[in-house]
């Protein structure tokens, strides 16, 4: 089968187009016939080095998330079918023909979508899912600060957290403000003319808010918990700026009952990630249908051929949500 293979860690050059065995298929394992597959800041990790080693998880190919057809499946297998269409995280293999999945990590394809949407939602959906609403414990009625709300985890959180009927905060900058906006923030913040902790507190009377999701890390982290409630939980989903040192006083976490609550989906156990489809599936799947539904959002998709121009779209800071790497067969080449 054709697959994205590199020899070397470095930048987006080192992936090439080339050939790759076939899965062996394990007994809770679907074979997947790949069609599109989502592009993640882990894999630029994976790529230039930062896992330390090629292989982080389940497979040597890169990749977290597919979107195709069952062809295959394992004997401890329940509840799908050769023919079904699915997606999913897979613990690496994504950029491939075939990618194999454990069916408890896989979700039915909702039948409006194609493959190339059904192929952003679940790493994105699935994290922004567990860390505001399962860790952060948002409900209705709360309030929410999201950072780099145009990124796909980001702008999947805005749409939860809209649909949640919380009161939404969200930065990112100037040219994505009327995107997030439509997808449900209340209030879009330019990060860079607007001090987000300004805004919160001249909004909120100096309250702050019940919940934030950051993926900045250190350059945020005092001004994140000044903008914090009573009560409030900070949710650390990355750490794009640094992770660094950071000044923390006790006292603010003790007389404020604040919580700082870390979660990244790739180093958790099978079992636990098996939870986190779960919830997630019972929560939101059946809302991508229909009027007023969910929607997965496309910023761009390539060939898979084209694996290295889509890690130079996502290093840019451009895309306003997740990117897509198709696998038809004019792309395989």
């Amino acid at each position: 089968m054709k697959a994205i293979q590199f020899e070397t860690f470095g930048g987006a050059d080192v992936l090439q187009l080339g050939d790759a065995p076939r899965p062996e298929v394990r007994p809770s394992d679907l074979l997947v016939r790949v069609y599109a597959a989502g592009v993640n800041r882990a894999d630029l990790t994976h790529r230039t080095g930062g896992y330390g080693r090629p292989n982080f998880g389940d497979s040597p190919i890169i990749g977290l998330e597919i979107a195709g057809e069952v062809i295959e499946v394992g004997s401890a297998v329940a509840g799908y079918a050769v023919g079904d269409r699915v997606m999913g995280v897979v613990g690496g293999g994504a950029y491939a023909e075939l990618a194999r999945i454990d069916y408890r990590m896989a979700m039915p394809i909702p039948a409006q979508l194609d493959y190339v949407h059904a192929a952003a939602i679940p790493e994105v959906f699935v994290t922004a899912h567990e860390a505001m609403l399962h860790l952060g414990r948002l409900k209705a009625g709360d309030s929410v600060l999201i950072h780099a709300a145009a990124g796909g985890v980001g702008s999947a959180a805005v749409q939860l957290a809209y649909a949640s009927g919380a009161t939404v905060y969200a930065t990112t900058d100037s040219s994505k403000l009327s995107r997030i906006e439509h997808l449900g923030a209340d209030y879009a913040i330019d990060y860079k003319t607007q001090d987000f902790a300004d805004v919160i507190a001249a909004t909120t009377n100096g309250r702050g808010v019940d919940v934030i999701i950051d993926f900045v890390g250190e350059p945020y982290f005092t001004r994140n918990l000044v903008s914090l409630a009573k009560g409030g939980r900070l949710v650390q989903v990355g750490i794009l700026g640094g992770g660094g040192n950071v000044n923390l006083k006790l006292e603010d976490i003790l007389y404020r009952h604040v919580q700082i609550i870390g979660t990244v989906m790739k180093s958790r156990t099978q079992p636990e990630k098996h939870d986190m489809i779960r919830r997630f599936r019972k929560s939101w799947l059946e809302r991508f249908e229909g009027a007023g539904s969910l929607e997965p959002v496309v910023d761009s998709t390539f060939p898979l051929s084209h694996a290295a121009d889509a890690h130079r779209r996502m290093e840019s800071s451009e895309n306003v949500g997740k990117i897509i790497l198709t696998m038809l067969p004019g792309d395989l080449v």
